[in-house]
């Protein structure tokens, strides 16, 4: 082989080497947790992670910008509506690991292996202990029951948060039953939908509404706090895992998939692997007051875990995102702004 042919060969190599020790992640998770998630997989892997962070919108809409040019690698946000809406854009590639597969429930990994659920979330009901009987309220379906009427409190109908619940009971229920309750829900309203969840609890403590919809994280964060205002809304409030004798809470994710331009692919693919391990499902989930995924994995986590165990809803994390166009279909319809 010539001289120049072998340095050229050389070089390619050595690029390709390098090239394989950096992943580049778009992440819209800005918890101070997620900093030792992060070193430790450096330190694990010996790759280095350079990072874009930005609110989970603009970074899928710069991703699609970005096209086949993109440096982007992995995309981790949050909510299954939205991971979904990145893979409609066609952001992502299928992806075969048997660590995930073995890893991850069944449930928490999208069609065709193309996004991950890696952390859950629960989407709550929140009531005023002075104004309800919880035991009247047990099921999602009880906040459209007419004795509810002018008590219930909820963010806007077209955040994500809400339209992935709507997607799950569409799902469950069919999507005409899932109208009814929409609309049920919509005549209970104490006042129009305003506000972030920690809103609604606020609310509800307050008076404002006897009961709200929240997700469990939320709460959990007031139950931290040492505000004495924060622990007057806990003390004032309770917490109901709705749906227990039927399909389960509704569960939400934290989640990841692998760009389908991604220059680090193997990289990539480890890093998906290292959010698993049962170190990454600890920072990753108590970082935001959720829970692992992985069976086993410990939650450290003495507020979450006071709340005690529930049984979730096992719907693929898919039918968050495909049901999503119709959810907002029928909460225009009934008037759930």
């Amino acid at each position: 082989m010539k001289p120049v042919a072998l340095s050229l060969l050389v070089a390619s190599l050595f690029s390709t080497s390098v090239a394989a020790q950096e992943l580049n992640l778009y992440s819209s998770r800005h918890y101070q947790t997620d900093e030792a998630l992060y070193s430790g997989f450096t330190k694990a892997t010996g790759i280095k992670l350079n990072r874009i962070e930005a609110g989970e919108d603009p970074l899928i809409q710069r991703i699609r910008n970005e096209g086949a040019a993109s440096p982007a690698d992995v995309l981790v946000t949050v909510d299954a509506g939205r991971l979904w809406r990145a893979e409609q854009m066609g952001l992502f590639q299928p992806i075969e690991s048997k660590v995930l597969a073995d890893r991850l429930p069944a449930h928490m990994r999208a069609a065709n292996n193309q996004w991950f659920g890696f952390s859950a979330r629960a989407r709550v009901i929140i009531y005023n202990k002075s104004a309800i009987n919880p035991a009247e309220i047990q099921n999602y379906e009880d906040l459209a029951n007419p004795k509810l009427k002018g008590k219930v409190c909820t963010r806007s109908g077209s955040h994500i948060y809400n339209l992935s619940l709507m997607s799950a009971l569409i799902e469950h229920l069919g999507e005409a039953k899932a109208e009814q309750w929409a609309k049920g829900v919509v005549d209970n309203f104490a006042r129009a939908p305003k506000g972030g969840d920690t809103d609604q609890i606020r609310a509800v403590a307050a008076g404002e509404c006897a009961v709200a919809i929240s997700n469990s994280y939320y709460y959990v964060r007031l139950m931290k706090s040492d505000k004495p205002e924060d622990r007057k809304v806990v003390a004032a409030t309770g917490l109901i895992w709705p749906n227990q004798k039927s399909f389960g809470t509704h569960m939400n994710v934290s989640g990841a998939g692998v760009i389908k331009t991604a220059p680090n692919k193997a990289a990539a693919v480890r890093f998906l692997e290292h959010l698993t391990s049962d170190s990454a499902q600890t920072y990753f989930a108590s970082g935001n007051n959720e829970w692992p995924v992985v069976k086993g994995a410990p939650l450290n986590n003495a507020e979450l875990a006071s709340l005690g165990n529930f049984k979730m809803d096992t719907l693929n994390i898919s039918a968050l995102g495909k049901n999503q166009p119709v959810a907002q279909k029928i909460f225009d319809k009934v008037g759930y702004k």
